[in-house]
């Protein structure tokens, strides 16, 4: 029996969903911290400090996964430059997954404020404080954060074009709802 793999495991369907949340939120939340002065600052910090340390670790963990399971293969009908395009988009969402929160972090320890999280921990300062580094780390987090939602409006319209244009099974791999079969078998003759 030839096995062929269509869609992401459950595990990692799942992590997908639950880090856009928190992605989409982390993004909305960090464009209201720069746009208010008010006392529902201080708590919109920490729950941005909680949610980029809670995305660091999960997308650690889906690497591991995606390092371990693989991902099911791109249709084979799909024009090259675009299985390019997708396998760097890929590379650019995971890249900006780990570099936003550790940049965050970084800016942070270098204007020598603590990362403090919900459950009332703080994490160890990773610079020196330096007002020019705090500077230039603010920019790079700023404005990699707009490329980041650049990536991922391109990224969900990819996933509406497979779902409802090519129909090609490619978002129905991500889904996170069931599928029929998870396996595509084929018996061979002396099965």
């Amino acid at each position: 029996m030839i096995v062929l793999r269509h869609r992401f495991n459950p595990l990692q369907r799942g992590l997908h969903w639950l880090m856009a949340i928190c992605i989409i939120a982390m993004l909305f939340i960090g464009v209201t911290m720069v746009s208010i002065v008010a006392p529902t600052y201080l708590p919109l910090i920490t729950t941005h400090e909680t949610l980029g340390t809670v995305i660091f670790v999960l997308v650690c963990i889906r690497l591991v996964l995606r390092l371990y399971f693989g991902a099911p293969p791109l249709p084979v009908d799909l024009p090259t430059p675009i299985k390019m395009v997708a396998t760097l988009s890929q590379y650019a969402l995971y890249g900006l997954m780990i570099v936003m929160p550790l940049l965050g972090w970084a800016m942070l320890s270098a204007e020598r404020y603590p990362v403090m999280l919900y459950w009332k921990s703080v994490l160890p300062q990773v610079l020196p404080q330096s007002e020019s580094a705090h500077t230039w780390l603010w920019r790079a987090h700023h404005y990699l954060a707009f490329a980041f939602f650049a990536l991922i409006l391109m990224h969900v319209a990819a996933a509406l074009f497979h779902a409802l244009v090519r129909r090609d099974g490619v978002f129905q791999s991500m889904a996170p709802w069931p599928a029929g079969d998870e396996v595509l078998g084929e018996k061979s003759d002396g099965a």
